[in-house]
């Protein structure tokens, strides 16, 4: 599973990675995760907000740090 977290460096973007590491150590899932805090490689992704979560490829967040539950939700289906 490879997971961006989409932003430049913000409050929000550091809790969102933050929470994404929480869950996938707690849940015992391996996965690549990768910051993304250029603005040319975030356009890449075509989302208009940060923070944003990126799972294999599809946009799951926008503009809002996603809840610990909606995380382990989407992380625990694509694992």
């Amino acid at each position: 599973m490879k997971i961006h977290v989409l932003g430049p460096g913000c409050m929000k973007c550091v809790k969102l990675y933050d929470e994404v590491q929480k869950v996938l150590e707690s849940a015992k899932i391996n996965a690549q995760v990768e910051k993304v805090e250029k603005i040319d490689e975030i356009m890449k992704f075509a989302v208009a907000m940060t923070p944003a979560l990126v799972i294999d490829g599809e946009v799951k967040c926008a503009g809002r740090v996603p809840t610990r539950s909606e995380i382990e939700e989407w992380v625990s289906k694509k694992s």
